[in-house]
């Protein structure tokens, strides 16, 4: 069972950009002032403190309520709760047990560990999954607050050559999502294309499936058996008929509310970080006195 740890601290006014990685949930939708809860997947590993922080601040910026959902692998670190402990965010630090072994996406594992922690706990709102090496529009959040079922936005994603700007997700007629942006995917078809921090749904979606006329009781869930690179049209496919059941964020998709960088690597160091002697770095360091 997952176990939990929580916090909580007054949320400064919003301001003009956040940073971070994050799955989000609003309160009931008939209150003035909806809960949001943000899910993290994160590791031990360099610059997480950076990037927790960093998204951190940012959730600050969005009024309360707020709930920030982080989930580990095997267990919680100690640098993990340490920072979660500082951050004045409400929170709650989730564990997967799923053997390692058996784990294709671990992200994918991750996320439906804050799904089932939602499901079960009917935490009523809008689910949101934002990727912390992501930069986000704040006022993004307070249009989530207004989403009926499913809405969706465009992602702007810089391409590895860092100059090329390739935008993802929706094409919008005001409101209504008539068309996709599919560059650098023609070879691979998929219902929707949209990427994992380009769109929120209501949580009560996940547990009260006879509201919205469900076909199915199936939990909900992302799967790590999916097509490479279709994991996002396959969850929501599970929460979508088709685009009449979308909206866009914000009218028209006037404007770009997350961009996205690449910052994956091979290694978990930077090249040459690895010390495997310490004597000699020692002497070498003498040296150079």
């Amino acid at each position: 069972m997952a176990s939990i740890r929580r916090t909580l601290s007054p949320v400064p006014r919003p301001g003009s950009t956040m940073n971070g990685e994050a799955c989000l949930v609003a309160s009931p939708l008939s209150k003035s002032s909806s809960c949001t809860h943000s899910y993290t997947p994160t590791e031990t590993r360099p610059f997480q403190a950076y990037y927790l922080n960093r998204l951190a601040y940012g959730l600050k910026l969005v009024p309360s309520p707020l709930l920030w959902i982080v989930v580990e692998m095997n267990s919680q670190s100690v640098e993990t709760a340490d920072i979660l402990r500082r951050t004045g965010v409400m929170y709650r630090h989730l564990v997967c047990s799923k053997n390692i072994t058996d784990v294709k996406e671990k992200n994918v594992h991750l996320r439906n560990v804050a799904l089932s922690h939602i499901e079960t706990h009917h935490l009523d709102g809008i689910v949101y999954f934002a990727d912390e090496y992501n930069i986000y529009s704040a006022d993004l959040f307070e249009q989530m607050r207004q989403i009926s079922r499913f809405g969706t936005w465009i992602v702007a994603r810089l391409a590895e050559n860092n100059r090329n700007v390739i935008l993802q997700g929706p094409i919008c007629n005001a409101s209504q999502v008539i068309g996709w942006h599919t560059e650098g995917r023609a070879k691979r078809f998929q219902r929707f294309y949209a990427e994992i921090s380009g769109f929120a749904f209501n949580s009560t979606i996940l547990w009260d499936p006879k509201r919205w006329h469900r076909p199915t009781l199936e939990p909900i869930r992302q799967s790590d058996t999916a097509i490479a690179g279709s994991q996002v049209s396959t969850f929501i496919e599970q929460v979508v008929e088709d685009e009449s059941q979308m909206e866009c964020l914000p009218m028209h998709c006037s404007r770009i509310t997350v961009w996205q960088f690449n910052t994956d690597t091979l290694y978990p160091y930077p090249h040459e970080w690895l010390v495997k002697n310490y004597s000699s770095t020692i002497t070498s360091i003498g040296l150079q006195f």
